[in-house]
């Protein structure tokens, strides 16, 4: 932990509050306000993302935690499978089919449609987003849902309660520390990324992810600025995760209420 985590948060500080030639200075962090619409535009994607992939994992965990265990194994192989390819590999591969002369515009041709321009857009942007983390919703929500006992749902359903109801009032709660998770493991991952911005978005939409790797790897180098993008950053995740776990404690309090 010291290792891994403490030395790097720390240099991270010390290059967030220094200058180049190492006086202290809040000229990085104060300098942050000019970059405020990428670090709004990286949020707002992020929680597209994170929601398309919340509302994809809830149905597809279900289904495999009603299904006998070998099939949920098997189910869970097909869906790490991708994962063992590189993520860069995987991007490149919605480029191929997102572009004008892709694949997926040349089917849509055959029918007279097109062709559309789906690449360098929003749009692919988050579903590169989608594609590369729905793995990291599904897991966690089918690890809580398959601790959920038919009778549960039985019992709501003899009650008289509606399908509508047995999700509102017993899946969800049930499968609240799932959604919790992962929308951690999809968010975070979502607001920092640069690859697929780079890749999908053509250099277009910019993301913060991009700014600080430009910080740090571009012909901008300045370090100092990338660290106190980096420390910002951070400190907007925690809080959001800190709203997120508040709300979670506070629906868990209902609960045994």
């Amino acid at each position: 932990m010291a290792i891994f985590i403490l030395v790097p948060l720390v240099m991270v500080l010390f290059f967030a509050f220094t200058s180049r030639d190492g006086g202290f200075t809040f000229d990085n962090i104060l300098g942050i306000g000019k970059y405020a619409h990428v670090f709004l535009k990286s949020i707002n994607l992020s929680v597209v993302a994170t929601l398309i992939c919340l509302i994809l994992a809830f149905p597809i965990s279900y289904m495999m935690s009603r299904m006998s265990e070998v099939a949920q194994r098997t189910m869970l192989m097909l869906l790490m499978l991708p994962m063992w390819m590189s993520f860069l590999l995987r991007t490149y591969a919605w480029m191929t089919l997102l572009e004008k002369e892709g694949l997926i515009n040349k089917f849509l041709g055959l029918f007279g449609m097109g062709p559309f321009n789906m690449i360098n857009t929003q749009g692919a942007v988050v579903l590169g987003m989608v594609y590369n983390f729905l793995p990291f919703m599904i897991m966690p929500l089918h690890s809580i849902m398959v601790k959920i006992d038919k009778s549960v749902i039985e019992a709501a359903q003899d009650l008289g309660a509606s399908s509508f109801h047995v999700l509102l009032r017993v899946l969800i709660p049930l499968s609240l520390p799932g959604i919790i998770t992962g929308i951690t493991m999809v968010f975070v991952p979502s607001v920092s990324t640069f690859i697929i911005s780079r890749m999908l978005g053509g250099g277009k939409h910019l993301l913060i992810g991009d700014l600080i790797e430009q910080q740090f790897l571009g012909s901008v180098y300045n370090p100092n600025v990338g660290s106190a993008m980096s420390l910002i950053l951070m400190v907007i995740i925690l809080i959001i995760m800190g709203i997120i776990n508040h709300f979670d404690d506070e629906e868990m309090e209902g609960m045994l209420v």
